[in-house]
């Protein structure tokens, strides 16, 4: 997975007024990436894609629950959480090359709303129509 291609790393970094323009507001784009150079998911990406998480990765989420259980020890359960975050991270890009246009739209109404669902119905609806939950 490239830095470049996963662009649904967009965050709203600041509210600016172009001068001469009807769009009053401007995205600004801010990407951080692990070491690999894999991006992280802001709290934005992860809340939009919530509802997809819970499904598309339910059984990777419940393996790892399970080995957190069985044995407190961080170091015994590293595997499953890889498994978490590459099914994680499909995912995602899997969901921004579908529908890229609705996900960043929910993704930057998230975002500068900090993650309140209530203010973003209407981003929410157009991203679970175009990328319904199967």
């Amino acid at each position: 997975m490239s830095h470049s291609s996963f662009s649904v790393e967009r965050k709203l970094l600041s509210k600016k007024s172009t001068k001469g323009s009807s769009e009053n507001n401007r995205l600004e784009m801010a990407t951080a990436v692990d070491p690999s150079g894999d991006p992280i998911p802001s709290s934005a990406v992860l809340t939009a894609s919530s509802k997809h998480i819970g499904l598309r990765c339910q059984h990777e989420n419940v393996e790892f629950l399970k080995c957190k259980q069985k044995d407190p020890n961080p170091e015994k359960c590293l595997d499953k959480g890889r498994q978490v975050t590459r099914c994680v991270l499909g995912l995602l890009k899997d969901l921004h090359q579908k529908c890229t246009k609705e996900m960043d739209e929910y993704v930057g109404c998230l975002y500068y709303h900090t993650n309140e669902f209530d203010f973003c119905r209407k981003e929410q609806q157009a991203f679970e129509k175009t990328c319904p939950l199967n």
